[in-house]
């Protein structure tokens, strides 16, 4: 794997879960850098979606700090801890999450309605290079599900995050739809610049990342490196 030399844009420093008495994550620091693909893996109950939660500033952790952009968001309001959410991040959910009565288009472009501003030519960009044109003015209820994630995909583009946090993006697709849009996915985020943070256990994605990272018990380990349970 080819390590990032740039800034990290997103990072975690000593990070642990505790809730109802039980240890979810423990100390748990990863960097990711300006423009880098991050993948990690792991079984079912690792902790992978309370690490999405605190990645993405939905949660705040027992112990350590979740910094982006060298901000310190642990000790942000909540009303802060929103507004660069809207700024800097974007989500990708493996149940899609769209909005049935919104087309295609209209969901796409939530994350610009919510912050106030629109970019039509953005948007346009972004439906063309993800092959979405044809399906804006569609909603939800016809379209396949790859139609679906690549959807979400343009919402968590809408506001040209810094990151997209991707949770088990392939998880409801068929194996070819998942190649079609993993290769879209990886094509705009390049295109793009954003960095992405993929969390998944999915192994068709680990050839895509540059960095591969394991989840296993609450800890981090990177991908090839002993278990450390």
């Amino acid at each position: 794997m080819c390590a990032s030399v740039s800034e990290p844009i997103l990072r975690t420093d000593g990070l642990s879960v505790i809730k109802q008495g039980v240890s979810i994550l423990r100390d748990i620091s990863l960097s990711v850098s300006d423009g880098a693909r991050v993948l990690v893996q792991g079984p079912s109950g690792a902790g992978k979606t309370t690490l999405f939660t605190m990645l993405g500033l939905l949660d705040t952790p027992t112990v350590g700090r979740v910094f982006v952009d060298d901000t310190e968001t642990t000790v942000l309001s909540e009303r802060q801890r929103a507004r660069l959410r809207r700024e800097q991040l974007g989500f990708v959910f493996q149940d899609f999450q769209l909005v049935p009565d919104l087309t295609a288009r209209e969901n796409a472009a939530l994350p610009q309605t919510h912050a106030g501003t629109r970019d039509e030519a953005w948007l346009t960009d972004v439906f063309e290079m993800l092959q979405l044109q044809d399906r804006a003015d569609s909603y939800p209820a016809t379209l396949s599900g790859g139609e679906k994630q690549r959807v979400a995909i343009a919402r968590a583009l809408a506001n040209r995050p810094a990151v997209i946090l991707a949770d088990e993006p392939t998880g409801q697709l068929d194996p070819t739809t998942t190649d079609r849009v993993i290769s879209l996915l990886t094509e705009i985020q390049a295109s793009v610049g954003t960095a992405l943070v993929t969390i998944s256990h999915d192994p068709a994605l680990n050839a895509v990342h540059e960095d591969v990272y394991t989840l296993r018990d609450g800890q981090l380990a990177t991908h090839g490196d002993k278990d450390k349970s």
